[in-house]
């Protein structure tokens, strides 16, 4: 097919300014993924924009298997929906409060919420 690319699983986009490390999340307009290595500013950086990762949590956020979850990209970890959040994929297993990482399979969008 001559319009074919690629899958979309994996994309490259300009690592941002600080830097990045490997297993990092990262939002890039509306697109959400998880850095494939560690990069510096400028460089090309895969994001992995589907598939299931362990990712920090709110400690106080509770979710079920099967939760929308959100991305909060100023604390740079997992969350319910809110204000300002990015909505990136579902829990794939509980995590109750206390708990500071979830398993969580991305959708590839990070649209922020109103």
């Amino acid at each position: 097919m001559k319009t074919y690319i690629q899958n979309g699983k994996v994309i490259t986009v300009p690592t941002p300014a600080g830097g990045i490390a490997s297993g990092d999340g990262l939002v890039v307009g509306s697109v959400f993924g998880i850095a494939a290595y560690s990069a510096t500013e400028g460089d090309p950086l895969e994001l992995a924009t589907t598939g299931i990762y362990t990712l920090p949590k709110a400690s106080a956020a509770v979710l079920a298997i099967g939760a929308r979850v959100a991305w909060d990209n100023t604390a740079k970890q997992v969350n319910t929906p809110g204000t300002g959040r990015f909505p990136i994929g579902v829990a794939v297993e509980a995590a109750g409060g206390g708990v500071t990482g979830v398993a969580v399979r991305l959708d590839g969008v990070a649209t922020a919420a109103a």
